[in-house]
């Protein structure tokens, strides 16, 4: 496990086996961002400029590698770009590409602009997730092992250097929870071992745990997940997870699609697009990982998560196009077309945790194809009944550093969902504005006068190409830090 600690040291004597430094982009090639002066002086003056004659530029995320022969304390000196300005974003993708970088380091240093704590924090942080490495399945010489000790040079004074070391350890976790579930095969992740995980590590951080199984799911009415779930051998599950403080005067829940693999069901998707879908469940993750992560920073606020667990399969037992399953909330509804299966375990998820009384429900979901179509692969696609909450939504995910963009819900849509035989199909016929179409659905179930969000991440929730910034390649933890800034927000109010 890597750990991270603020020091005021100099970073010219310090001892680490790298020092990371930060570099300004301009018209007269890289210079010494705050924090790396010292250093440029450490080399006579000519660090930059053997920069540039190296071809670094200092555009954001640039990373080169320079041995300090004696300079300074650290043997090597890796140099990063920060462009021609940057902001607390900046600054954590800037330490994550630095210190992915690493291989075979022991102990880094980050010499970056640090200067308040929201800087530090976010350094701390950028390098955390950039330390990130899944090996569990490797067994051969190409296993990384990442940093073990990181230290992030900052004149911060100790007790605010303390709260931005603990609140970056902590989302940096709950974040390698989820990339950890995410990037899982689902050979080893069904859903009763992720409820048994949610148990386990949920109780250890604080949570109340409640686990319903497939026959509690069938005698409880919760058509959507029994329907999904039927045609796999390992049989859904609905775990409630909740956090409380004596303190809170607000509740939220977060509802998460836990699809832990999606083949489509009998509507079968084509091989090409099945080979990733062990991140179905990367929205219960990331409710997961947020609930845990409330929990140990002891936010002033009311939580309650819900994970729907199901494995979409086909078989001889699997749910059929143009079946009519029951939801939880009464309503019925016509399947037409099985790899539409995400808003079914939501719809019941989203009116069970209606009857918890919540201030507002934000579902979490890997549910669209057309998010990717529409927003690409880094940015998610938020809808709301409410204006202001999709804006708070988009406004919280922005400032976490997760890409999210306000999208509408068109009245006009709704017809597409009509069904001749039941309230309502999961399927528009049309392709054209899917996405939008799926948020209709989904708000069908949310009862009058609760507020709520819908985040569809299909594409930020798994990065299929290179790593980037302080993103590995596979499973990226997403919006799990959004969620945790929902709380802080309403923690405040």
């Amino acid at each position: 496990m890597t750990t991270v600690r603020l020091n005021s040291a100099d970073p010219v004597s310090f001892d680490a086996d790298a020092l990371i430094v930060g570099f300004r982009s301009g018209p007269d090639g890289p210079r010494p961002a705050t924090g790396a002066e010292a250093l440029d002086t450490a080399f006579g003056g000519k660090l930059a400029a053997s920069l540039a004659a190296m071809g670094f530029t200092a555009k954001p995320g640039e990373v080169a590698k320079v041995p300090a022969f004696g300079a300074i304390t650290a043997p090597l000196l890796v140099a990063v770009g920060l462009g021609e300005t940057s902001d607390t974003e900046g600054l954590r993708r800037a330490a994550g590409a630095a210190v992915r970088s690493l291989d075979g380091t022991t102990r880094a240093a980050l010499a970056l602009p640090a200067d308040s704590a929201a800087d530090a924090e976010a350094v701390a942080l950028g390098a955390l997730l950039g330390a990130y490495s899944f090996s569990r399945y490797r067994t051969g010489g190409d296993r990384k092992d990442p940093v073990a000790e990181l230290t992030v040079l900052s004149p911060l004074p100790s007790g605010d250097a303390g709260q931005a070391a603990e609140r970056a350890t902590v989302l940096s976790e709950s974040v390698a929870l989820v990339r950890d579930l995410v990037n899982t095969p689902p050979s080893d992740l069904w859903p009763a071992r992720f409820a048994e995980i949610a148990e386990q590590t949920g109780g250890e951080a604080g949570l109340s745990v409640e686990v319903l199984d497939d026959k509690q799911l069938k005698d409880g009415g919760y058509g959507g997940l029994v329907g999904v779930g039927q045609g796999s051998v390992n049989p859904p599950r609905l775990v409630r997870l909740s956090y409380t403080h004596p303190d809170a005067t607000k509740t939220l829940a977060f509802v998460g699609k836990g699809i832990t693999f999606d083949s489509g069901g009998l509507s079968l998707k084509p091989s090409a697009s099945m080979d990733w879908m062990k991140s179905d469940m990367g929205g219960a993750g990331a409710v997961f990982g947020a609930l845990v992560g409330i929990a140990r920073l002891g936010l002033p606020v009311n939580v309650v998560g819900y994970l729907c667990l199901a494995e979409n399969l086909p078989s001889g037992t699997a749910q059929r196009p143009s079946d009519v399953i029951h939801s939880y909330s009464g309503k019925t509804v016509e399947v037409l077309d099985t790899d539409a299966e995400g808003r079914l375990v939501l719809m019941d998820g989203i009116a069970r945790a209606a009857e918890d009384g919540p201030d507002l429900i934000v579902d979490v979901a890997t549910l669209t194809g057309a998010q990717i179509v529409a927003l690409g692969w880094r940015t998610a696609g938020v809808m709301a009944n409410d204006d202001a909450i999709r804006e708070l939504v988009v406004d919280v995910a922005t400032q976490a550093g997760e890409g999210a963009w306000g999208m509408p819900l068109p009245e006009e849509l709704r017809k597409g969902l009509d069904s001749p035989i039941a309230d309502i199909a999961n399927l528009q016929p049309e392709r054209w504005g899917s996405m939008l179409a799926a948020g209709i659905f989904l708000k069908e179930f949310v009862p009058d006068g609760v507020r709520w969000a819908h985040i569809d991440m299909a594409g930020p929730a798994f990065n299929k190409s290179e790593p980037h910034g302080y993103t590995p390649k596979g499973g990226t933890g997403a919006i799990t830090r959004t969620l945790i800034g929902l709380a802080e927000r309403h923690a405040s109010i």
